[in-house]
């Protein structure tokens, strides 16, 4: 992949190949470790991923081969698509990442690809023949008929064009309600995305506008299957936008999330649409998966991976979970920040989140970080800024572009700001149970800031535990991000960098105070430095927090 070890870890090493649907495929991986660098086991460690699927969480050539400059081969046998797709062509991707926590080198290596396709049951390799077109009817017209229809054309003109003024004093009007009252304004019945009659595809638009090629579609008796009907046992998660519950494929062996919206939520068909298109084209190690959806029957239904640890809200306030440690808080917010620094700077459009939250961060088994929820998401092609109806969650919404419906990358640095804060002081962007003072976390920590009495809006569970070389950059970064005007915030590549050395300067710390004896416990003073107050931000949270 290269030397440089920052940039293989955000990056895949990934492969596309044109294969047919509803056969199964024999992939063969070749691999033969002869670099010199790598000269035992655990020196270069790296995932797999077939078909968006892990094959090999932690594959090691050296230890898999028995040894150095040994040839091996690995087989792996993957179901292309539905039995049911309509669809033939597909494109079979195999993809590499480094694994940085049990490897010293962040790289990955394949020396050689085979792909052998299967026979189905009925013994056939062959693709379905394509749909033959119907020839046009082309009889000739008699000067009769010619007549008739140029009669019938003249005596339904004039309802013609009364049609077509109706149709367009509708538009003009609906767009105007668009401008009016933002994306919230719902359509009338014949522009609805959905198609009520069939279901399964959305109306003006084929079938594979969906993205069948990078994300399963699953039919809703497979969705009914892994969650046992819906069963409310297997709720993990409630919102406004519906329930999420805890789904078992494949007899059993892969869990999943499965976010079945509810069509009278305000994630309406749009968002659904949205989080699709964009999740199955961005793969990156700090952003959830998406493993597929299901639009039958007119449900709304996406499966991610399972994120075992949660949100990282329910690591923060009113749970009963055990306390993040301050590194496994820094860990998270850099991850975060990798994550939508990818979506800012590293796809081809810039990707705008618009929905920065902590419940919109999830948590693997390792503690790290997914950026999730992209159903608020915009895409910005002229890399500038876009001018659309306010949406967000009030307490994370940028001041700026709540007034001024603009909305840019510093919207999302806002947000994430926010974020920074409910991390350590461990409490809600905007809680209501509290004195006017307090409500608005940000506000409220600019106050303490100048005040001088941050280290009192601190977590009291890492009261010692930061060093205050870092808190003060964390503080400072914190503080940059939640600047009223968007001019003055940095941009996300800028906080991923800051929050990297914050992470650097805590571990030395840690590992000085291990290194001079004081005990098991890690104990900082508390600190005080003086920032420059800022003026407050003067807008009202209104009663939804969620807009």
């Amino acid at each position: 992949m290269g030397n440089n070890r920052t940039e293989n870890l955000l990056y895949n090493l990934t492969w596309s190949l044109p294969v047919d649907s509803r056969f199964r495929y024999l992939v063969r991986l070749h691999f033969c470790e002869f670099d010199p660098a790598p000269e035992k086991t655990s020196d270069r460690r790296f995932r797999i991923f077939i078909d968006n699927k892990t094959a090999e969480p932690a594959f090691d050539v050296i230890e898999t081969a028995g040894g150095k400059d040994k040839p091996i081969y690995q087989d792996y046998m993957v179901m292309i698509g539905n039995i049911g797709d309509i669809k033939s062509e597909y494109s079979l991707f195999i993809a590499l990442h480094p694994n940085k926590e049990f490897s010293a080198y962040a790289d990955a290596l394949l020396n050689g690809i085979e792909v052998f396709k299967l026979n189905n049951s009925d013994g056939n390799l062959g693709r379905p023949n394509p749909e033959p077109k119907l020839p046009e009817k082309g009889t000739e017209k008699k000067r009769s008929k010619d007549m008739r229809k140029l009669l019938i054309f003249i005596g339904v003109g004039g309802i013609g064009l009364l049609i077509v003024l109706v149709l367009v004093c509708s538009i003009i009007w609906r767009h105007r309600k668009m401008k009016q009252y933002g994306s919230h304004y719902k359509p009338s019945c014949f522009c609805c995305l959905l198609d009520h009659s069939k279901g399964k595809s959305f109306v003006g638009e084929k079938t594979s506008s969906l993205p069948d090629e990078l994300c399963r579609r699953f039919s809703l008796d497979e969705i009914k299957a892994a969650t046992s009907d819906f069963n409310q046992d297997l709720i993990i998660g409630v919102g406004g936008f519906g329930n999420v519950y805890k789904g078992f494929l494949d007899n059993g062996e892969t869990i999943v999330a499965i976010k079945r919206l509810n069509p009278e939520s305000k994630q309406g068909a749009r968002e659904f649409k949205t989080e699709i298109e964009m999740l199955s084209q961005l793969r990156h190690i700090h952003l959830v998966s998406l493993v597929g959806y299901c639009n039958d029957n007119n449900e709304m239904i996406l499966v991610y991976d399972y994120m075992v640890n949660g949100t990282l809200s329910d690591h923060l306030y009113d749970t009963t979970n055990e306390p993040l440690t301050w590194k496994q808080r820094l860990k998270i917010c850099h991850g975060a920040a990798i994550g939508l620094n990818y979506l800012h700077t590293e796809v081809k459009y810039t990707v705008i989140h618009r929905d920065v939250k902590t419940s919109n961060i999830l948590l693997d088994h390792k503690f790290t970080a997914k950026v999730a929820d992209f159903g608020l998401s915009k895409l910005d092609p002229k890399l500038d800024m876009l001018n659309t109806g306010v949406k967000g969650t009030w307490g994370y919404l940028d001041p700026e572009y709540a007034r001024g419906h603009t909305l840019t990358q510093k919207s999302d640095v806002y947000s994430f700001g926010v974020v920074l804060l409910e991390v350590l002081c461990a409490r809600k962007a905007l809680d209501k149970r509290v004195s006017r003072e307090q409500m608005n976390l940000a506000h409220w920590v600019r106050k303490c800031i100048a005040d001088g009495t941050l280290h009192q809006a601190i977590d009291p569970k890492l009261k010692g535990k930061i060093a205050p070389q870092c808190l003060k950059v964390f503080v400072e970064i914190a503080e940059s991000c939640i600047q009223e005007m968007g001019v003055k915030r940095p941009f996300m590549n800028d906080v991923m960098e800051r929050l990297g050395f914050a992470l650097e300067l805590q571990e030395a710390a840690d590992a000085e105070l291990v290194k001079s004896n004081h005990g098991d416990e890690h104990c900082y003073p508390d600190i005080i430095f003086p920032v420059n107050p800022c003026d407050d931000v003067d807008f009202e949270a209104s009663d939804s927090d969620v807009i």
